[in-house]
């Protein structure tokens, strides 16, 4: 049967993405306002790296979970309906907070509900389209995903700047797109007719393929240098900009992930994942060596526009990588697993980068995001090598 497409996509994907840009909307209009937000409750710059670490981390369990549960029963739109609702709840709920550690909670619980949809709606994407399209349709979630986290920033920002230090009002405006993304998902989203697997088969960790797991330890060395963004927006205030010009700054970061998420996915379905990736761990560790060295909005303006770049080209990538790594019955999992490498890792990555930022110097954190990239570049360039070596060894074993 022929599948239906929406402006040449498939239909989960065009939803998932209008889903995600709601979705977005919401938790951007949060995230870019929080860091200054806990700053006037009178938090440390480690508290705030730590909030946003035990929250990633600890939620991220329930991304493995939900992976491999999805697997298990053939479905994802359940866990995309629970994630994208509790979400929507917790979302007017930070209104209501007095101290940090409540906001900690708060985090939490949010983070939870993206741990249960995240590997469930990029299995969904991935069943949803043809084979070598990966790239393209990971790319439109991407390009969707950051339309609003453009649109979040900008409305924060008009707010702010008409009702200046007026964050509670913005927490309850953003519940409202994300309860329509979760209308969103309820009612046009199909089952993509997933492989269940078989639940009388055990999953072992050697189910999945060896370079997998490689690919994992390259995502967990560059992300132990990838803390938070919310340094980046609290170096970015340090600057002297007045705060309501802050989330205008983190959404031009966005709009350049946007307008470069597609064409970079179409590309690394014709060159390869790679080669992208490298190009990108390399832009990224060279972004954070400025932002460690300088510190001039001007210069800050310039390095978010890379920084889009860098986000445009290995976000789209690793997602499209765990597809062509995976296969279906097990992709899912596949993704959990990689979902919970990425939050796992964010705890003591956010911790060191809060602590130095405290305790040494403003630009520690860049200068180790900086070393940590350079080091993931070198092995994927190890992975890729042995990636050709695996595929040519095998092509001569079907001669």
């Amino acid at each position: 049967m022929k599948r239906k497409r929406i402006l040449g996509l498939h239909r989960n994907v065009f939803f998932a993405g209008l889903t995600s840009f709601l979705t977005d909307t919401s938790t951007k209009m949060v995230y870019s306002v929080m860091p200054l937000f806990l700053l006037s409750m009178g938090a440390s710059k480690t508290s705030i790296s730590l909030i946003e670490g035990i929250a990633e981390s600890t939620a991220s369990l329930f991304k493995a979970f939900s992976g491999y549960w999805s697997d298990r029963i053939g479905r994802n739109k359940p866990f995309m309906i629970t994630g994208y609702g509790i979400t929507a709840l917790i979302t007017p709920l930070y209104a209501l907070v007095s101290v940090p550690v409540q906001v900690l909670f708060l985090r939490f619980l949010e983070r939870t509900g993206k741990g249960l949809r995240a590997a469930p709606r990029d299995s969904l994407i991935s069943g949803s389209v043809p084979q070598g399209e990966a790239g393209l349709n990971f790319g439109f979630h991407k390009a969707m995903d950051n339309s609003g986290a453009i649109a979040g920033p900008l409305t924060a920002f008009l707010f702010l700047y008409f009702f200046p230090l007026n964050y509670r009002y913005i927490f309850i405006l953003a519940a409202v797109p994300a309860l329509l993304g979760v209308v969103s998902i309820a009612v046009f989203i199909r089952e993509a007719g997933s492989v269940k697997r078989d639940n009388g088969r055990r999953f072992h960790l050697n189910n999945l393929p060896k370079k997998f797991y490689f690919f994992l330890l390259i995502i967990f060395v560059f992300t132990l240098g990838n803390s938070a963004d919310a340094l980046l927006l609290v170096k970015t205030a340090e600057t002297g900009i007045s705060e309501f010009y802050i989330p205008f700054v983190y959404m031009v970061f966005n709009t350049v992930s946007v307008v470069l998420s597609v064409p970079v996915g179409k590309i690394s379905d014709r060159i390869g994942r790679e080669k992208l990736l490298i190009a990108g761990y390399i832009l990224y560790s060279i972004v954070y060596f400025f932002f460690g060295r300088f510190s001039d909005i001007k210069v800050f303006l310039v390095l978010f526009m890379f920084y889009g770049l860098y986000s445009a080209m290995t976000d789209t990538c690793q997602k499209a990588m765990v597809s062509d790594l995976v296969s279906g019955d097990l992709r899912g999992t596949g993704y959990g697993l990689y979902h919970a490498v990425l939050g796992i890792t964010l705890l003591p990555a956010s911790l060191m980068a809060g602590l130095l930022y405290d305790r040494v110097s403003p630009a520690a954190p860049f200068y180790l995001g900086s070393a940590m990239a350079l080091m993931a570049a070198l092995l994927l360039i190890v992975f890729a090598f042995w990636e050709r070596k695996c595929n040519r060894s095998r092509d001569l074993h079907i001669e």
